[in-house]
C-alpha cells in the first residue's frame, strides 16, 4: 500500500497556465471592486444583427437624452460617443451605495461590409438607441445562374 502519491519532477505547461489564469482572477477581481465615491465609467451595452442587406444595432443608453450622444459612420465603421452626466442636486445628499456609471464614452464597432452612410436611420426610445445600418450594393450577395452546356 502507498501512503505517498509518487511525485513525478516533470514540468507541466498547463500548471503555468493554470497559474497565470488565477494570476489573472486576483487581478481583475480586485480592479472590478469599485473604490468608494468613485464612479464607474459608462460603457453602453450592444446588441448587433445582421441581416441579408442590413445590420442593426441596440445600444443601451439609460437615462441619456438624444443631445447626450452622437453616431458617426464611414466606410465598415460606426462610431457611437456621448456622455452619461452626474445628476447633481443642490442639496448636500451624501451616497451611501451606487451602482451606476457615468462619464464620457465611444464605441466603435468594425463591421465586415462596406455601410451606406446616407441611408443610416436611427431611433432613440425608452433609453434604447436602434440604429439600422444598410449594406452597400456592392457587398451584398448575389446569386449567380450558371448554364449548363
Amino acid at each position: 500500500m502507498e501512503l505517498v502519491k509518487n511525485q513525478r519532477n516533470v514540468w507541466d505547461p498547463l500548471d503555468v497556465i493554470w497559474d497565470l489564469q488565477s494570476d489573472l482572477n486576483r487581478a481583475f477581481n480586485r480592479s472590478l471592486i469599485r473604490q468608494e465615491g468613485r464612479p464607474r465609467n459608462f460603457d453602453p451595452q450592444v446588441e448587433v444583427q445582421e441581416q441579408a442587406d442590413h445590420f442593426l444595432v441596440q445600444a443601451d443608453l439609460p437615462g441619456l437624452k438624444k443631445e447626450d450622444f452622437s453616431i458617426k459612420v464611414q466606410g465598415t465603421l460606426l462610431t457611437l460617443s456621448g456622455e452619461r452626466k452626474i445628476e447633481t442636486e443642490k442639496t448636500e445628499k451624501k451616497s451611501y451605495y451606487s451602482e451606476r456609471s457615468y462619464g464620457a464614452f465611444a464605441r466603435t464597432l468594425e463591421f465586415p461590409v462596406e455601410i451606406q452612410a446616407d441611408k443610416v436611420k436611427a431611433s432613440y426610445r425608452e433609453g434604447v438607441l436602434e440604429i439600422t445600418l444598410p449594406k452597400a450594393e456592392s457587398s451584398k450577395a448575389r446569386e449567380i445562374s450558371v448554364e449548363v452546356k
